[in-house]
C-alpha cells in the first residue's frame, strides 16, 4: 500500500471544473481533498492566477510511479497540453506528486528523472504547503520537516499573503 500527496492546479478556462476533473479521475483512491485556494502563478508570472488544491490518495497496490501515471491521466482528461518552451506556463490541469509513503509510513525517495521524490520544489511553494495543511495538519515533507515550520520561513510566509482560500468554491460543487 502507498499513500500519496498530490497537488492540483489550474489556470486556464474553467479552472474549478478542471480541478473537479482531476478529482474525479482520482476518486477511486481519494481519502481527502483540501479547500480551494487562489494563488498567483509561480515561476512564470505572465499568466492568469491559479486555483489549487491538495489531495491525499491511498491504494494498496500502487507504487510511486503509478501515482505519476494517474496524475498524467488526470491531466490528459482535462485536455492538458505541455508547452516545452514554457515549463511553468499556463495549463488546464497540473497534477504533481508531492510525496509518497509506504504502508508503514516510510517515505519513498528517489531521483528518477521522471519522478523525483519528494517533489524537489514543494518546500518552496506555499500554494502546495498551505492546502496540504487542510488535509493533514501535522504534515511533514521528507527531508524538509514539518509543513507548518516551512510556512514560517520568511520566503514562504511572504508567499502566504497571496494564497487566498476560496470558501465560495468547493470541488464537490462542480461535479
Amino acid at each position: 500500500m502507498t499513500r500519496a500527496v498530490l497537488s492540483l492546479g489550474s489556470n486556464l478556462g474553467d479552472r474549478l471544473g478542471y480541478l473537479c476533473t482531476g478529482l474525479e479521475r482520482l476518486a477511486p483512491w481519494l481519502v481527502s481533498a483540501s479547500g480551494v485556494y487562489e494563488t498567483p502563478p509561480w515561476g512564470d508570472t505572465d499568466q492568469p492566477a491559479y486555483l489549487n488544491s491538495v489531495v491525499i490518495v491511498v491504494d494498496d497496490r500502487a507504487a510511486a510511479h503509478d501515482w505519476l501515471d494517474r496524475a498524467r491521466a488526470a491531466e490528459q482528461a482535462a485536455g492538458r497540453v505541455r508547452d516545452p518552451g514554457r515549463r511553468f506556463g499556463p495549463r488546464t490541469l497540473d497534477v504533481d506528486v508531492i510525496g509518497v509513503w509506504e504502508a508503514d509510513g516510510t517515505p519513498v525517495t528517489g531521483d528518477d528523472p521522471e519522478l523525483v521524490l519528494p517533489h524537489p520544489r514543494a518546500h518552496e511553494r506555499a500554494f502546495v504547503l498551505r492546502p496540504w495543511l487542510d488535509v493533514e495538519p501535522y504534515a511533514r515533507l521528507p527531508g524538509h520537516g514539518a509543513v507548518t515550520d516551512l510556512l514560517r520561513t520568511p520566503a514562504l510566509a511572504a508567499q502566504l499573503a497571496d494564497v487566498h482560500a476560496r470558501a465560495d468554491l468547493t470541488l464537490e460543487s462542480a461535479r
